[in-house]
Order: C-alpha cells, then sequence, then structure tokens
C-alpha cells in the first residue's frame, strides 16, 4: 500500500522479519560511500545558512510531504527551529500555499526539497544534534521482499541515530513499528509503542495522512525513543 492510500495495509509477512537482524549486522559494518546529489547539497546549505549562529533546538520533519505537520511542529515547539525535508519538488512547491494562514506568525520554520538519506549523511557530518526527529506514515513498503527498503532495513537508520534526539515514528502498520522497536533494542535504544487514537486528549492529526486513518477507523501507533513527550502532545 502506498502511503498516500487510506487502506489497511496488506502484506505477505506475518510477523518480524527474519533477516532484519542479520541486515543490522550486515549495515554496521557497511560505510555508505554513494556520492550526495547536488540539489541535496544546495539545500543543506540552505539550511545552515537559515540556523546561523543558532544554538537552540532543531528538530527535522523527514519526509514532510507539503509541510503541514512542520507548521503543525513548529507551532508546538515555538522555541525550536524546525526543517520539513521531502524528495518532491512538486510537494515542497504546495507549501506556500499551505503555509500562508501561519506564514506572517511562524518564522522559526523551513522547508526545503531534499533526498533525506544524503541530507541525513551531511547532518551527521556537519555533527548537527537534534532536539526532536519526526518521521511520519512512512511509505511501509509492506511485501516482505521490501525489507530493505524500509529505513529500519537500512544503513540510513545509523545516521538517524546519530542525529540523536527523540525520534518519534508513526504509522498504522503495526508491524513496521515494531520492527523499528526491534531494531532500536539492538542497537541499545529504549522506546515506547503505543496507539495514538483515544491515548492522548484533545488530539490533532499531525498529517493528512493520519487524519485519513483515524477517520477511516484504523489504529494509528507512534513509536518514540528515548521519552515519551507528555508535555507536548
Amino acid at each position: 500500500m502506498s502511503a498516500g492510500n487510506s487502506r489497511i495495509v496488506e502484506t505477505n509477512q506475518t510477523g518480524i522479519h527474519e533477516q532484519l537482524d542479520n541486515l543490522v549486522d550486515k549495515y554496521i559494518q557497511t560505510e555508505n560511500l554513494k556520492p550526495i546529489q547536488p540539489h541535496t547539497k544546495k539545500a543543506f546549505e540552505q539550511v545552515i545558512t537559515w540556523l546561523g549562529a543558532w544554538e537552540g533546538d532543531i528538530i527535522f520533519d523527514s519526509c514532510c510531504g507539503v509541510g503541514l505537520s512542520t507548521i503543525a511542529l513548529a507551532e508546538r515547539f515555538p522555541d525550536a527551529k524546525v526543517i520539513g525535508i521531502d524528495k518532491s519538488e512538486q510537494r515542497v512547491g504546495k507549501h506556500l500555499h499551505h503555509s500562508q494562514a501561519v506564514e506572517n506568525r511562524l518564522n522559526n520554520h523551513l522547508l526545503v526539497r531534499a533526498d533525506v538519506i544524503d541530507f541525513w549523511r551531511l547532518a551527521v557530518a556537519h555533527k548537527i544534534q537534534l532536539s526532536h526527529h519526526f518521521l511520519l506514515y512512512p511509505n511501509p513498503y509492506p511485501k516482505k521482499t521490501q525489507v530493505q527498503k524500509r529505513w529500519h532495513g537500512s544503513s540510513s537508520f545509523l545516521d538517524i541515530m546519530a542525529l540523536g534526539g527523540v525520534l518519534e515514528i508513526r504509522s498504522n502498520w503495526l508491524l513496521y513499528l515494531e520492527e523499528c522497536q526491534f531494531v532500536l533494542n539492538k542497537l541499545g535504544h529504549s522506546s515506547t509503542l503505543t496507539a495514538i487514537n483515544g491515548q492522548i486528549v484533545d488530539f490533532q492529526p499531525l498529517t493528512l495522512f493520519e487524519k485519513k486513518y483515524i477517520n477511516s477507523g484504523q489504529t494509528c501507533y507512534r513509536l518514540v525513543a528515548p521519552q515519551y513527550l507528555e508535555d507536548k502532545f
């Protein structure tokens, strides 16, 4: 199922992938030497210029789509700099339309078009440390043969860990988050996995996907490491 479809995830996988443990062992020993794309380098330079001498909290909203979640996070964390990252030029281009209502009162967020894999690598090399990192409804790649396309099934997960901060991943596919938790445990990170529906007072969906899933009667879940953000959500 694609990330934009509100149907329940259909998969031929019945539990945590039996090869996931070996995959993690392999990518721990692997260095990503793929050349970084020029447009991502340019986007990263834009972010560094925007941050300037900033010494406060930095939040990544990775794979943010049109950036509605980026705006919501900027509102909820007004003392932080929130950076939304998405690979689609079309989706990033729609952000201005969605952000006009808050643009005059919010100046703590920026949306850039970049390959998040390359962007994370650049951020790690630049020694950026995050206060929070949000991965909201990533493409689940539900077929059993697609496990290496999931974030926790690839070496990019090590960059996510190196960026630090509180990691929050949300999905309507519980198994995806159970696999993430498995990998986090293997890498020595504690985490909490809970259902969103009915668990958060005055809950407001962060993304259109989340709204669609909940309105269709699905249960959505969130994995948080290393702590639960009761004060913000």
